[in-house]
């Protein structure tokens, strides 16, 4: 049966099942009262005397739903505009409360209580708010379709912190304006309170037991009622922004220095038609990136890096908009003039739209071996759009369409989606998705390298008669084409078992330009599973061994990989976490400077093993210490041969002061080839925060690349026999709220190759932004 009938049955024909699992035995009623709390850590206001009361009395771990070791108690009462709850932990060694004064979402470690909120209590997704002794706060967006949690949406709302002799308390106020909910008189949310005591382990408490017999965390949310006749206000919020930069650079060894000043005004609009419809719309919108991502190496890799997210518009109920794949990588959306979004539910239905120009249209031009990113100089109109039905509480289904054009380039998509829970334990997900790709003429130059014969002689080409394989020419030259990718996945998860099987098969000629998908051309199937053991007063408190097996195949049938991997998971005192593993496989290799689609002319099969680690523990209250090593073979993909890969990269972070913290990360990696050393190369990272205040902070960033090769060792290519860069980065910030800010900072960049002989600054920047969000 072809895979797109398959898929299609699998889609339609799947049984409508019962839940999950149940919702919890947790049940608590809010008293409404009329007025609210002054929210500054002290919880003397009268009004906390007539909330409602509750402990949070068990710890799901490391212990299984044994005796909370501290006690925390906590109170909870609403408005009509708002949900206002209380916590007061208590701690019998007051002087080891871990707490600092720390950026927004960076308080994890920190000694923590908060509170998750599923408001349509379907188990589908549940907004989570978490604050430090210090009121430092941190939310995030726990996905259960996905099984995947971000923390980068912001929402608006208010905390303090206040230690004491005994402890510590908080008071929190969630407006309901952040919210989406059902329009219901009477609401009934999924509920749970939640502490983080991080001693020698990381306590976590709770106001539920929590069933590792079922591996739906959301279907085990207590559940909350008296919430009645919430207002969100008009839920207007307007946010006007100021962005202006000075930028100069010039070509280096010689070249002069270029100046560039740019201004931009803008505005976003966030309005809450009803509790369960949102309208997000931007003019000229400000899509700076405030701060620097993280460095990353580029060397001897032959797919495209990948950064996360960052930018509000994008990030406003961004997961109305996730499936199982990345489908929808809005960071291909650059530098746009504007952009809207409607997002909404109404009953078992989930939609979402999203339109945006891009004046900078970039994508993905991915293969079964390698990705490379094309550029087009023209405006591209991006537009997508998200349906989901959920059947029951274990079974929804979806639909997503993504469409981009610009001049004579178009992509388009159209993909459904299945996610089906018929016990506790098991779980079924699908995907299939269609695609339509017009590349504008002469594209395929781009890849063709230094080669001067980038055109098909007459007849054809024979394998090894072109610079660059006919089926690459063919493709880049042709007016349209058609390709598709059908995923499949089963995984079982009991308190001590688990198994996995997984298929992919993902056609050449699938693309999917508004999402990340960097290979194609394979077919991928894999079986694992293993064992974990929870022991009780041991150094480890959970320990997981599995393993997994899997094949790869190009759309010719030939094989591209085999591999068989086992692993250990360890976590348990000093909050340590460990993870080791062992890999063998073959795998097929490729020349960078060939074809980036298939492996017509690259068929050597290679032969691998290499271990590799990852750990991180606390060996003191203060610090942080992270290792990720690898060591054994590897494939040298500039010259198509067998090498030996050394990877090291160390870490630390450092609460210097409660209020000043530093973390530094550092990797090395070489790869050996028979002839000797082809290159070292290291990376330095160093990040030092200085909160100011809960509002304001300064910051220092710099990182540092050194990449040494040998060019006597490259059989396709000279490269230069050194590359040294580094940027530079001084931050202000000062944020009212996470849309109320002003930014100042600097920046540059420094570099040195073969012939600049030293360090040398290639480029400066001076920069500003206002921004304030209006609540009407």
């Amino acid at each position: 049966m072809p895979r797109q009938y398959f898929a299609l049955a699998l889609l339609l024909g799947s049984s409508f099942g019962a839940t999950a699992g149940d919702a919890g035995n947790f049940h608590l009623d809010i008293p409404m009262l009329t007025a609210p709390a002054e929210i500054d850590g002290r919880l003397d206001d009268a009004v906390w005397q007539q909330a409602a009361t509750t402990q949070l009395t068990i710890e799901t771990g490391p212990g299984e739903n044994t005796p909370a070791p501290v006690m925390t108690d906590a109170k909870i009462f609403a408005t009509q505009e708002s949900l206002f709850v209380a916590f007061v932990a208590h701690d019998p060694d007051p002087s080891k409360i871990r707490a600092n004064l720390s950026p927004r979402d960076r308080n994890w470690g920190d000694d923590l209580v908060g509170i998750k909120l599923d408001t349509y209590n379907d188990a589908r997704l549940a907004y989570q708010f978490f604050i430090n002794p210090f009121g430092v706060q941190a939310d995030s967006i726990e996905n259960e379709l996905t099984g995947r949690e971000s923390d980068a949406w912001d929402g608006i709302w208010y905390a303090a912190g206040e230690m004491t002799d005994k402890g510590y308390q908080v008071e929190i106020e969630l407006p309901f304006r952040m919210f989406n909910f059902d329009k219901a008189s009477a609401q009934e949310w999924g509920f749970e309170l939640i502490r983080f005591w991080p001693r020698d382990e990381v306590h976590r408490l709770s106001t539920q037991a929590r069933d590792r017999d079922n591996n739906c965390t959301l279907c085990q949310l207590g559940v909350v009622t008296g919430l009645e006749n919430l207002e969100q206000g008009n839920d207007l919020q307007i946010t006007p922004s100021l962005v202006a930069g000075h930028n100069r650079d010039r070509e280096l060894p010689n070249g002069d220095w270029q100046d560039e000043t740019d201004v931009d005004v803008g505005v976003d609009v966030r309005w809450g038609i009803t509790p369960d419809l949102l309208l997000s719309a931007t003019i000229n919108p400000d899509f700076s990136q405030v701060e620097a991502d993280a460095g990353q190496l580029d060397v001897n890799n032959t797919f495209a890096l990948f950064f996360p997210e960052k930018r509000a518009f994008f990030l406003d109920n961004k997961d109305y908009f996730d499936t199982q794949m990345n489908l929808v990588y809005t960071r291909n959306i650059g530098d746009p003039d504007y952009g809207a979004k409607l997002t909404g539910r109404e009953g078992q239905h989930t939609f979402g739209a999203l339109v945006a120009n891009d004046t900078q249209t970039r994508f993905l031009v991915p293969g079964n071996l390698s990705s490379s990113v094309a550029s087009i100089d023209k405006e591209s109109q991006n537009l997508v759009g998200r349906y989901r039905y959920d059947v029951s509480s274990g079974l929804s289904i979806g639909a997503l369409t993504t469409l981009r054009k610009a001049g004579d380039y178009h992509n388009y998509q159209f993909a459904t989606d299945i996610k089906y829970q018929p016990t506790d334990q098991d779980t079924f997900t699908a995907q299939y998705s269609v695609s339509n790709t017009q590349y504008p003429e002469g594209l395929y130059k781009e890849f063709c390298g230094d080669s001067d014969n980038c055109e098909i002689p007459p007849g054809g080409c024979e394998r090894g008669d072109c610079d660059i394989n006919e089926r690459v020419l063919r493709l880049l030259k042709q007016e349209d084409f058609d390709g598709d990718l059908l995923r499949l996945r089963y995984q079982r998860e009991t308190r001590n078992w688990y198994a996995n099987l997984h298929y992919q098969a993902t056609s050449a000629d699938y693309r999917a330009d508004l999402g990340f998908v960097d290979r194609v051309d394979f077919n991928k199937f894999v079986a694992g599973g293993g064992y974990i053991w929870y022991p009780e007063d041991a150094t480890f408190n959970r320990i997981r061994w599995g393993g997994d097996w899997d094949i790869t195949h190009n759309d010719a049938g030939e094989e591209l990989e085999r591999e068989i991997e086992t692993s250990l998971e360890l976590q348990g005192k000093l909050q340590s976490y460990m993870e080791m593993g062992l890999v063998h496989r073959s795998r097929v290799g490729l020349r960078e400077d060939k074809s980036i689609l298939n492996i017509e002319d690259n068929t050597t099969l290679f032969h691998e093993t290499f271990g590799w680690f990852y750990g991180e523990f606390w060996p003191a209250q203060t610090i942080k210490t992270r290792l990720n090593m690898s060591y054994g073979d590897t494939i040298d993909f500039a010259n198509n041969r067998p090498g030996t890969n050394t990877r090291f990269r160390p870490g630390i972070s450092w609460d210097v002061m409660d209020n000043l913290a530093l973390d530094f990360a550092w990797e090395y990696r070489s790869l050996d080839v028979a002839e000797g050393e082809l290159f070292n190369a290291s990376l330095g990272d160093l990040r030092l925060n200085w909160q100011l205040s809960l509002q304001s902070f300064l910051r220092v960033s710099s990182v540092y690349t050194d990449i040494q090769r040998d060019p006597s060792l490259y059989l396709y290519s000279t490269p230069d026999s050194e590359y040294k860069g580094m940027f530079n980065e001084v931050l202000y910030g000062y944020q009212l709220n996470p849309q109320s800010v002003f930014y100042l900072g600097y920046s540059d960049g420094f570099r040195q190759d073969d012939e600049i002989k030293s360090l040398t600054q290639d480029e400066q920047t001076l920069f500003m932004k206002i921004s304030y969000a209006w609540l009407i």
